[in-house]
């Protein structure tokens, strides 16, 4: 089988400066914190987002950190938090909602409580369950295209599933900012990983984007997306390119996904292997449910893949 590219690759930019702990001005009426926790899924640390002058709103809070917690006591000192943002509930984005209701007594808002993608099949353990925030519960839900109403400033929901079920961007209105927690970053694309997450979804949530006219985005992790639709319309390419090479490694007789990494990734890093695997799982889940490509059994991790 031969590949047909469908676009080049996504340009991946590192062009980035954490200042971990500082608050960053970006444009007017919002400021950056970034927390202190770089890893390989994270980058150099989860960005917290203020919105607004007196009466703020924060965009993930962050992983539940003390040194973070101060960092955000800082920024936010004398002024009044009207409302707590969750893009979606990892860890790393809303372990830290609690104690800042706390401290704050703002609204919880997000599209809803932590949730999988699909259900667990039969002796399936979720992948990274550690990560997702079950001790979330949102004060304020909202739906697609829902508006949010601050003091000098105003958000409307963009539901963009598929990282997490739960996945929403923002949009402030009257910037053409929106902020794309880890649905899009300029530093890499996102992890899908099943249950957790779908494929399916992430690729229609792309479509999502690619209907707007954003001018750029602030993400959950690194710097800005300044080209957004260039920028997207190249990690659809890059989706539907390693979908291909995946359905090519399945008709050449590759049976496990092990197999199929092998030959796709060249030379990944250790602490890498697990979101690849998951990865690719992901594409063979989504291309299992559409018919063109069978499993002995449901799509796991550990199964057997077969030309439909």
């Amino acid at each position: 089988m031969t590949i047909q590219p469908h676009i080049s690759q996504p340009h991946i930019s590192t062009d980035y400066r954490a200042d971990h702990g500082r608050r960053v001005p970006i444009i007017n009426g919002v400021e950056r914190v970034t927390a202190n926790n770089p890893s390989a899924m994270t980058y150099m640390g989860t960005n917290t987002y203020i919105i607004g002058e007196k009466s703020v709103c924060v965009i993930d809070p962050g992983p539940d950190n003390p040194a973070h917690f101060h960092a955000l006591q800082l920024a936010l000192r004398g002024r009044e938090v009207s409302h707590i943002i969750i893009t979606h509930t990892h860890r790393d984005h809303s372990g830290l909602a609690l104690r800042l209701q706390e401290q704050t007594g703002a609204k919880l808002v997000a599209e809803g409580r932590h949730r999988l993608a699909r259900p667990l099949h039969p002796g399936e353990t979720a992948a990274f369950t550690e990560s997702g925030d079950r001790d979330f519960t949102p004060d304020i839900t909202l739906g697609d295209t829902e508006r949010l109403d601050g003091d000098g400033w105003a958000l409307e929901t963009v539901l963009t599933p598929g990282h997490a079920a739960n996945h929403a961007a923002f949009a402030l209105v009257g910037t053409g900012i929106l902020f794309s927690g880890d649905h899009v970053m300029a530093w890499a694309s996102t992890v899908i990983a099943p249950p957790d997450g779908s494929m399916r979804d992430y690729m229609a949530s792309l479509d999502v984007l690619l209907a707007r006219d954003d001018l750029a985005y602030l993400p959950g992790h690194g710097g800005p997306v300044l080209s957004p639709l260039d920028h997207v319309s190249r990690l659809k390419g890059h989706r539907l390119n390693r979908e291909e090479a995946i359905l090519a490694r399945v008709q050449s007789g590759d049976r496990t996904i092990d197999e199929m990494l092998a030959a796709i990734y060249h030379n990944i890093s250790p602490d890498l292997y697990k979101p690849a695997v998951l990865s690719i799982l992901a594409h063979l889940e989504d291309l299992v449910a559409r018919g063109a490509v069978r499993c002995e059994g449901p799509a796991l991790a550990d199964g057997r893949f077969h030309p439909a």
